[in-house]
This record gives structure tokens, sequence and C-alpha cells, in this order.
């Protein structure tokens, strides 16, 4: 290297750090295009945050769907439990009624 091309590279190294690189024709000329860019980076930074925000209420949601089935299930079996005849006549004996089973079949009536 010589002493000139030392010299340009000090100078554009204490141009960057005193800032005159931010008025030069070069980046005055692309202004523009870094604002572009900086939106871009902005817009995609926010959207993928959106994203993994969506995502982790999708599955909150996906969990609490799992445990209202498995609860609906377990109801509905609990149902069918209690409703069945010998549980139900069980009941009535135990509660102390008169009702009895019926022993005549069910009469099927044709329209």
């Amino acid at each position: 290297m010589t002493a000139e091309q030392k010299k340009k590279k000090k100078k554009s190294l204490k141009s960057w750090i005193d800032g005159d690189m931010l008025t030069s024709p070069f980046l005055s000329r692309q202004i523009g295009l870094i604002a572009l860019v900086a939106a871009l980076v902005i817009v995609y930074v926010s959207n993928r945050y959106a994203f993994q925000h969506e995502q982790v209420e999708i599955q909150e949601l996906r969990s609490k769907l799992n445990d209202v089935k498995y609860e609906a299930l377990a109801r509905s079996s609990e149902l069918m439990e209690k409703s069945r005849e010998s549980n139900i006549q069980k009941y009535i004996v135990e509660q102390g009624s008169e009702l009895k089973a019926s022993t005549k079949p069910p009469v099927v009536i044709k329209r």
C-alpha cells in the first residue's frame, strides 16, 4: 500500500466515524431504497411475531378443545350409565317409590 492509499483509507474511515458519509451524493441518492429496506424489515419482523403469536394461540385452543372433548365423553358415559334400566330400577327402589317395571311388552301403534 502506498501512502496515498493509506491516507484515502483513513479518510474513508474517518468520514464514516464523523458521519460525513451520510451527506455523500451516493447515499443521498439511495436514501429511498434504504428507507424501503428498513420498512420491509420492520414489516417482516412484525409479521413473524404475529404469526408466532397466532401459532401459540392455536396450540392453546387445540389443547382446550381436546379437554372439552374428553370432558364431554366422560359426561356422556356417566349419563349412559345412569340411564340404564337396571340403574333406574335400583334408584327407584332406593327412593322407596311404588313404581315397578312393566311386565307387558310395548304395543306398536300403526298409522
